[in-house]
């Protein structure tokens, strides 16, 4: 079997607030923070050894992305995580991307093919590592997936529809990982990629919509196979096999 080295760590941050912002995230999109749970900064300071200022700092960016709701003068907790929620985020992001897809293909140059193609090739090493090795590549994998489906609608010309594609994605960042780490219908992620890809390289716009929203709709699908109690679970680390999501 063909080996990796193992994922290297990204650029270190630049201030104590974006580290502790990072490692915060980090622990509540792979579950070690469960939804729900209450985040004393009391406790936390020493935890992620910073001060108290610096941890609060970090835990408004975390509000701002949505995964950490605040109570008034009770202080911060993770937000919680239901299937109401992954089934709103999921079909709006749905309407909103396969729109764009359409827009980019109309408007796509050959830029615009070129970086398509290249992220597509990075995708696919993610997804051949995290096949080999699983719960050590889910992280890159994430960046990789990321980053075709930003490519994807690179040249749909609304920055906006770009934009709340970009928060929608993050929001359904915990639900994926929860799908990548319990398997519960099976999957062949990269051939789902692979036929978005090519219809889209084929400029047939229809195709690579409804093939987008299956792709889309099946992350969805698997989420509603587990029991009710796992989004609440924080055992979300260490997958059992190969990626599920999209």
């Amino acid at each position: 079997m063909h080996t990796h080295p193992l994922p290297q760590p990204g650029p270190a941050p630049k201030t104590l607030v974006e580290a502790a912002y990072l490692q915060l995230r980090r622990d509540i999109i792979s579950g070690r923070r469960a939804p729900g749970e209450k985040l004393r900064v009391e406790h936390l300071k020493d935890e992620y050894q910073v001060g108290a200022g610096t941890l609060r700092e970090a835990l408004a960016l975390l509000v701002a992305d949505a995964l950490v709701v605040t109570q008034g003068q009770r202080g911060f907790r993770v937000t919680s995580m239901s299937l109401s929620d992954f089934e709103d985020i999921t079909r709006t992001r749905v309407l909103l991307e396969t729109q764009a897809l359409r827009n980019a293909i109309e408007h796509g140059d050959d830029a615009w093919e070129a970086d398509l193609v290249a992220s597509f090739h990075q995708l696919t090493k993610a997804e051949e590592r995290l096949g080999e090795h699983h719960g050590a590549w889910v992280d890159e994998w994430e960046a990789r997936n990321r980053e075709f489906h930003e490519a994807l609608i690179a040249a749909s010309p609304s920055r906006w529809i770009r934009h709340f594609l970009a928060v929608l994605y993050r929001q359904s960042e915990r639900y994926r990982r929860l799908a990548v780490t319990a398997r519960p219908i099976p999957r062949d992620l990269h051939a789902e990629h692979t036929a978005i890809f090519q219809a889209t390289l084929g400029r047939n716009a229809e195709l690579a919509c409804q093939l987008l929203a299956e792709h889309i709709l099946l992350t969805l699908k698997s989420i509603r196979e587990l029991p009710v109690e796992t989004m609440s679970s924080t055992d979300l680390q260490t997958p059992g096999g190969g990626a599920t999501a999209a």
